[in-house]
């Protein structure tokens, strides 16, 4: 069979080319808008900033509350804190049920795996009022384990059904050979399930900690206190109601997003592998 020719080859890398830039160009625009010196939106049509300056990311960083604390390490602890249990205690929830239903029957089995898949077509600011409303009835309003159930249990849902997939794909035969070695259905369980479910728990923990951390309309709303803040609603104070300052925004967008850059392309071809494993049975 012939192979593509030259001139096919450099249109396809041309065309890669510009869609590449393409996708690359608003980044570029805010790595513009974070190195250049002024505070104002530029409408030029260069990526390329004209003086490069580190001022807004030293500002972003260096930022002290009225109290003299540092704000933006306060809101970093915060963003880690949320994040990290979120992922917890939504995986550690999720694991079990998602077991549950892949292993066991039970009455209302098939009811319930559709309850929580119809639980992800409403959007989460359509859920703000009761969720306000059952914080404040528990007094965990502006504060940091309340926004960590908010999470928690939005994600589950997403969580159950990402193990459920993965667990079908597991042979039952192993399970069963463990039993017949003497072993517990708890041993069998944190044993041999939960090690070779190690890629889909990864998937699934790394999907569950980018939510929380990138979330902004929840924390916006539940949380009060600035030295509380998540980092997502910590820029929102760079846009006010008469002047928006785009280049600590931009330069606070960097430094947010960087974290979760670098997470994804570190755990990246385990992402890849645990989405196709769970997604085919046999």
């Amino acid at each position: 069979m012939k192979g593509p020719s030259k001139l096919q080859i450099i249109l396809l890398h041309v065309g890669l080319t510009v869609m590449c830039f393409a996708t690359l160009y608003p980044v570029l625009w805010v790595v513009k808008m974070a190195l250049s010196p002024s505070q104002t939106l530029s409408l030029t049509i260069s990526p390329i900033p004209e003086a490069v300056t580190l001022d807004h990311f030293r500002e972003v960083l260096a930022s002290f509350d009225a109290q003299g604390r540092w704000l933006f390490g306060r809101q970093l602890l915060s963003s880690l804190v949320v994040s990290g249990a979120t992922t917890l205690v939504g995986l550690a929830l999720a694991v079990t049920a998602a077991y549950a239903l892949s292993r066991f029957r039970f009455p209302g089995k098939q009811m319930g795996m559709q309850a929580l898949l119809v639980t992800q077509m409403f959007p989460a600011t359509l859920m703000l009022v009761p969720l306000y409303s059952l914080l404040q009835t528990l007094h965990l309003l502006d504060s940091l384990t309340g926004l960590v159930l908010v999470y928690a249990t939005s994600s589950l849902p997403f969580c159950v059904w990402m193990l459920k997939g993965y667990f079908d794909t597991l042979p039952k035969e192993l399970e069963e050979a463990a039993i017949m070695d003497g072993a517990s259905p708890f041993q069998v369980f944190w044993k041999v399930v939960l090690p070779l479910a190690r890629p889909a728990l990864a998937v699934t923990a790394l999907f569950s900690f980018m939510t929380a951390w990138n979330e902004f309309i929840l924390a916006a709303t539940l949380l009060n206190d600035a030295s509380l803040f998540t980092l997502p609603v910590a820029l929102q104070r760079y846009v006010g109601e008469y002047k928006v300052e785009w280049g600590h925004f931009a330069a606070g967008a960097l430094v947010v997003s960087a974290p979760v850059m670098a997470l994804f392309f570190a755990l990246q071809k385990h992402l890849v592998g645990g989405l196709t494993a769970g997604g085919v049975k046999g």
